[in-house]
């Protein structure tokens, strides 16, 4: 800041300096003229007094009003430079907060305002890096946490099969478990690869105007049969008419997470009914069960990536298939709203645009 103070006074001394030369040089030229014209002309020389004395006073005000205009530029120009240069500085070395005074008649506020929107850019791509930052700390956090139990229990069934003797059965339900673990395993990992590609925008959601019964029972194909061992009595009210913009394989896979849930946590003989409705600007889908509900506080937290509620952590799953199916929705420009009461059923509703 010294350095910059010096170098701004030294260019002020320079030009006050150009400046005096030059009114001195034109001073002394008119003096050597006008002695000249004395020389040859001795009557006019009390004239040639006056008219060198009026010339050498408005020589000296120009100089004087040049000098003034010089030093008032200087003045805004060190000002602003200086403030710019402590504002940057700011930005460089992330210090409080800086606050602009903005007025649009000036050169320097509109380099302001320009300064301003990079410092806002410049920090919300400083609060995105942070955000992705503890985003995949999180995730890896959660992955290293889903994969550590599976391969736990296959090392564990391993060892067992190595250092003890057993029989034939007891062999065959040790593998059986390993197998299991390893299926829990290869599904998980097909999951993340799922998420991460969603979340990285690796895959594009190709949204086509088609029939939804037909993206519904590519869904319920996957639950029919879990819901026929369990008794439970699905019923489907979907117009074959209704068409709606959207990815069928990826709407598909959102409405079975929710579907596979409803027939997990409904108990045998219960009922799911899924029901679609055209509105203005939406299509809902409705995908209602009597399972065991979900709490106010939970709710809040469903589409969280690997949360589970605790009355169901016994059950099997990993809690990634609702976040999967918020990801999918909202990529397509829907939502989900969800309603529930303990004890009595749960009630998604899928909004779609048409």
């Amino acid at each position: 800041m010294r350095l910059k103070r010096i170098f701004s006074n030294n260019i002020y001394s320079i030009f006050s300096i150009l400046i005096s030369i030059i009114s001195i040089i034109f001073f002394i030229i008119i003096k050597l003229n006008l002695d000249h014209i004395v020389t040859n002309n001795p009557n006019v020389y009390n004239e040639a007094n006056s008219l060198l004395f009026i010339i050498g006073t408005f020589i000296l005000i120009i100089a004087l009003v040049i000098l003034g205009f010089i030093y008032i530029i200087r003045r805004s120009t060190v000002k602003f430079s200086n403030s710019m240069c402590d504002s940057i500085d700011k930005i460089i070395y992330k210090e409080e907060k800086i606050e602009f005074v903005e007025d649009e008649e000036t050169i320097f506020s509109k380099l302001q305002h320009k300064l301003k929107k990079l410092v806002e850019i410049l920090d919300n791509n400083r609060e995105e890096a942070l955000r992705e930052k503890d985003n995949i700390k999180s995730l890896i956090g959660d992955i290293s946490h889903q994969i550590k139990t599976p391969i736990a229990n296959i090392t564990m069934y391993n060892d067992t099969l190595i250092q003890r003797e057993l029989n034939k059965d007891q062999q065959n339900m040790f593998l059986n478990n390993m197998k299991f673990q390893v299926s829990k395993l290869e599904w998980l990992v097909q999951a993340l690869i799922k998420m991460s590609r969603l979340e990285s925008n690796i895959i594009s959601l190709n949204k086509v105007n088609s029939t939804l019964s037909d993206t519904i029972a590519n869904a319920l194909s996957g639950v029919y049969l879990k819901a026929e061992e369990k008794e439970i009595d699905l019923t489907i009210e979907c117009p074959a008419f209704i068409k709606v913009n959207h990815d069928k394989k990826w709407t598909s896979e959102a409405l079975f997470n929710i579907i596979e849930n409803a027939v997990k946590y409904t108990d045998n003989g219960g009922s799911i009914n899924i029901s679609v409705e055209e509105w203005e600007l939406f299509t809902k889908i409705d995908i209602m069960d009597t399972g065991i509900g979900i709490s106010e506080e939970d709710i809040n937290n469903i589409f969280k990536r690997f949360y589970r509620c605790r009355e169901v952590l016994e059950v099997e799953g990993i809690g990634i298939g609702l976040y999967l199916t918020n990801e999918i929705i909202t990529k397509q420009g829907g939502y989900i709203k969800v309603k529930s009461e303990k004890g009595k059923g749960t009630t998604f509703s899928v909004f779609l645009q048409r």
